[in-house]
């Protein structure tokens, strides 16, 4: 399944029509290079949950947890400054993981080995043009 973000307006066309898409997803590893837009993304996604007070990009926190009255308990990780999969594991990404909850993942490939069988693979890429294209494999 694939998207195509022309401009920051469309995000939340986008992400409604992707969580509509994907209702039984948990758990999303985002894919993309630095500065093409993982978290303006994800925050589009949680803003069409209903989650109006966001806690920003979670670069330092690793995650933020919000509830949803919609969705329930929902995850965003960005484990980029991780040095290994033992940290990820030390801070109980595993047990958020198999939680039920949903769970967004930036730099997914830090943590690979802990993901679920079952993670649905959102891929971001800038175009020529400076519009974005979301390639979905699940």
């Amino acid at each position: 399944m694939t998207y195509t973000i022309e401009d920051v307006t469309a995000i939340p066309t986008v992400a409604k029509q992707f969580l509509e898409d994907h209702p039984q997803g948990k758990v999303f590893a985002f894919d993309a290079e630095m500065g093409v837009g993982k978290t303006t993304f994800i925050t589009g996604l949680l803003k069409a949950m209903g989650i109006n007070e966001l806690e920003g990009s979670p670069t330092y926190s690793l995650v933020n947890v919000y509830d949803s009255v919609m969705f329930g308990k929902i995850y965003h990780f960005d484990v980029y400054r991780l040095k290994n999969q033992h940290e990820a594991f030390d801070i109980g990404v595993e047990e958020m993981f198999y939680s039920g909850g949903i769970c967004f993942v930036e730099w997914p490939e830090k943590v690979i080995d802990l993901l679920p069988e079952n993670t649905i693979w959102v891929y971001l890429r800038r175009n020529e043009d400076n519009s974005r294209t979301i390639t979905v494999k699940e």
